[in-house]
């Protein structure tokens, strides 16, 4: 797991910073909007629990919250917000996958295939790489709680796997498992580093430093176009690659 360890690293120090600039709040939104189509209670709705989660960690304004879950459940301004993935090769042949929310499928289908052509890649068809990933729930605790409880914790939620690295405790599970586990460990007064649904690929592809600058170049550019939730691929960094600034 050593490539997806790394660009989830960059990924979530990425996400520090724009939290800063206030630019996660865009991505945030359209998740509770989306989620909160399947109905306004997060007591009810798991999907709208975890959006709430990030939304809370992001420092986002109630009234902001409110709002978009208003939008999303229909009890508010209606918007027609609609889930997108898409599908493509970048540099090396790594597959990456591209989740994306948007109010606009003609702007984000030509900015993602703009961001696939400009590093050397290709958009790919309906099915041409989702094959290779999996849907997993992940949470990722700090190394400074008590490793045993962590897991028992975590197996009696329901949790498939537990993981240990150089940095946090990894837990797996479904994604129907993934608010089950988050709430055990609120109820134990244990914070989660991170907790989401997200793609994992059994295949990997193993990157030197040089390629892993050519992919790394695609990955950032694609999470930080504006209709992009998340981004996926099989890429497998080097354990001693350096991101450049």
């Amino acid at each position: 797991m050593a490539g997806h360890s790394k660009w989830a690293n960059i990924k979530h120090r990425k996400a520090r910073q724009d939290a800063s600039r206030g630019k996660v709040w865009t991505k945030v939104i359209r998740e509770i909007t989306v989620a909160a189509k399947g109905g306004p209670d997060p007591s009810d709705n798991p999907r709208l629990r975890l959006a709430l989660d990030k939304a809370n960690a992001a420092n986002m304004p109630k009234d902001t919250i409110k709002r978009a879950i208003q939008k999303g459940s229909g009890t508010g301004e209606m918007g027609a917000i609609e889930e997108l993935t898409f599908e493509g090769y970048g540099p090396n042949g790594v597959a990456i996958l591209v989740e994306t929310m948007t109010d606009n499928r003609n702007r984000t289908v030509a900015d993602v295939r703009h961001a696939f052509s400009k590093f050397g890649g290709n958009m790919g068809t309906d099915g041409s790489v989702a094959y290779l990933f999996n849907k997993l729930g992940i949470v990722q605790v700090d190394l400074s709680h008590d490793e045993d409880q962590i897991m028992e914790i975590a197996l009696d939620a329901g949790a498939d796997d537990f993981t240990v690295t150089e940095d946090y405790f990894e837990i797996i599970s479904t994604p129907a498992n993934l608010s089950a586990i988050t709430e055990a460990l609120k109820k134990n007064n244990i914070e989660t580093l991170l907790a989401e649904n997200t793609m994992r690929a059994d295949t990997l592809v193993n990157l030197d430093q040089d390629a892993s600058e050519k992919v790394l170049k695609i990955m950032n550019f694609m999470d930080d176009l504006d209709d992009v939730q998340e981004v996926h691929t099989n890429a497998e960094f080097p354990e001693d690659f350096v991101e450049k600034e």
